[in-house]
């Protein structure tokens, strides 16, 4: 199978590679009626998507962009988002998502970087930076030119471009929390070996899948494509909020979400959760950040339909997938390697280490990035080669495998305390942090010391109404540990930094603590 003319109702598991525009084409055959993209502004078919994707093409074309160029887009969800990405993908053109809600100079640091063409922005956008590339408008108030205006005018047809499996499909940049952006080239393979594995997941024709999180993360596109891929509908948020959320779950009877675990834990803790039917569901993600058991177990028991938590990286390598519905027993873990994906674990050396012992977790899958975009040396450093030659891609987490093949991770390498030659690992003091009946979250990190070379400091989140004196909750704390454990401080905050995708930012906790 080769394109949209002999594709089937559904992709199967042995369905050969088909471009997302070709996907986007064969459904808008089969059912030109069929709803693609709902957002709150209204909805639009199948059909209508795929003559959006030809005038986005053919301006795109127009203005002299070709296949393999890149436009960067700056945004908050929609539909036009989304139709512009997928008519760039039919140009053959390369879409750079980014954050709006970075500082106007790494904005602009990006947009350079991705040497782009064009840069499509909302009132959203700290685009000032981006100096010397034309703006495209898709929302009122900004930009050079409005989307409208913009598009080639109606019926218009791109010249055809042939996509293959190793042509680039979009750049994500991933700062991580080192607040380096690095830009990840992902190819049309990868996204399709996503697609692909939708087949497990009960995507189809008759799924809407909502989505609450940042078009420019991986952690949504990983539930997008494939909702797409099998002719489902889109349902998108701008911005998350819980009760806005299952509202709208509610009532569009949506079968699938990707979710980080910060959201999970607002929505479970909404006093109106019980309230709203959220029966549709058949499958509930998580990825991007810590997933405690605890809220899992919640998850479990009071939301219907499945919930798989998915462990990998923007940069591909290999994935781990607990299917937590099915494996209540290993709540702690975040699974076991994808059918297809190779995880191993290595020393500091990079040598593999012994069957039961932890090491840095490393991964080579189908799914994996071509590279840092015009960064040669940091994609030589996340490389490593097993004795055969094999590329895996290092994580920098650290893990142990579980007699039967399950992962748990101990922490990230580089959030690592030595503390008098001692080896801390901050998710375990945050794992004591959390037994405390007060504590709602806590994130640990490593202070520089002049006796020990680093101590832990910790910050605390207090449950609503609740109250306790930090030096009380520190000693509560430092009689539960060892010596070496001991918090050398800690403050009461009213929230952690994050991400947009959920990640505490650790670093933004150390810089703050030693500014004082």
């Amino acid at each position: 199978m080769s394109g949209a003319a002999s594709m089937g109702a559904l992709i199967d598991a042995d369905t050969a590679f088909i471009s997302m525009p070709d996907c986007i084409r064969a459904h808008a055959r089969m059912a030109p009626e069929r709803v693609a993209l709902r957002d709150e502004a209204g909805s639009i078919s199948y059909a209508e998507l795929d003559a959006l994707m030809d005038r986005v093409a053919a301006a795109l074309q127009r203005d002299g962009v070709g296949a393999g160029e890149v436009i960067a887009v700056g945004a908050l969800n929609c539909v036009r988002y989304v139709v512009l990405f997928l008519g760039a993908l039919r140009a053959g053109v390369v879409v750079a998502p980014l954050a709006p809600s970075v500082t106007a100079e790494d904005f602009g640091a990006m947009v350079a970087d991705a040497e782009a063409r064009l840069l499509f922005v909302d009132a959203a956008t700290p685009a000032d930076r981006a100096r010397g590339v034309p703006r495209v408008a898709l929302g009122a108030g900004v930009g050079d030119r409005a989307f409208d205006d913009w598009l080639a005018p109606p019926g218009a047809a791109p010249a055809p471009v042939v996509i293959s499996p190793e042509m680039p499909f979009n750049i994500i940049y991933s700062s991580g929390t080192t607040g380096t952006p690095k830009g990840i080239v992902q190819s049309h393979g990868m996204r399709w070996a996503h697609v692909r594995r939708g087949t497990q997941y009960d995507y189809g024709p008759d799924g809407a899948t909502l989505i609450a999180t940042p078009l420019y993360s991986n952690t949504t596109l990983v539930v997008l494509f494939p909702t797409l891929g099998f002719g489902g509908a889109l349902v998108l948020m701008a911005k998350f909020d819980a009760r806005h959320f299952l509202q709208l779950a509610e009532r569009w009877r949506v079968t699938h979400t990707m979710l980080v675990p910060v959201q999970y834990q607002r929505i479970m803790a909404h006093d109106a959760f019980a309230a709203f039917d959220l029966s549709s569901f058949r499958m509930k993600f998580c990825t991007s950040a810590p997933f405690r058991a605890e809220l899992k177990s919640d998850v479990l028991a009071r939301w219907p339909g499945g919930l798989t938590e998915f462990y990998g990286m923007t940069e591909g390598g290999g994935t781990c997938i607990l299917e937590a519905h099915r494996h209540r027993d290993k709540l702690h873990t975040v699974g076991r390697p994808a059918p297809g994906h190779d995880i191993r674990l290595i020393d500091e050396e990079g040598n593999e280490v012994a069957r039961g012992a932890a090491g840095e977790v490393v991964g080579h899958s189908p799914a994996m990035m071509t590279a840092y975009h015009r960064q040669p040396d940091k994609t030589r450093e996340v490389l490593w080669f097993d004795a055969t030659g094999k590329r895996f891609i290092r994580t920098g987490d650290v893990g142990r495998f579980d007699e039967d093949g399950f992962l748990t991770l101990i922490d990230r390498r580089k959030d690592m305390i030595i503390s008098g030659g001692f080896n801390l690992y901050p998710s375990e003091l945050e794992a004591v942090l959390l037994r405390h009946p007060a504590v709602q979250e806590a994130a640990v990190v490593g202070i520089a010391s002049e006796h020990w070379g680093e101590t832990p400091v910790a910050f605390v989140v207090l449950r609503a109404g609740v109250g306790v004196p930090p030096e009380e909750l520190r000693a509560w704390f430092n009689e539960r540990v060892g010596k070496t454990q001991r918090l050398a401080d800690l403050r009461l905050v009213e929230a952690l930094p994050r991400s947009a995708i959920g990640k505490v930012l650790k670093r933004s906790l150390r810089d703050a603590y030693t500014a004082i």
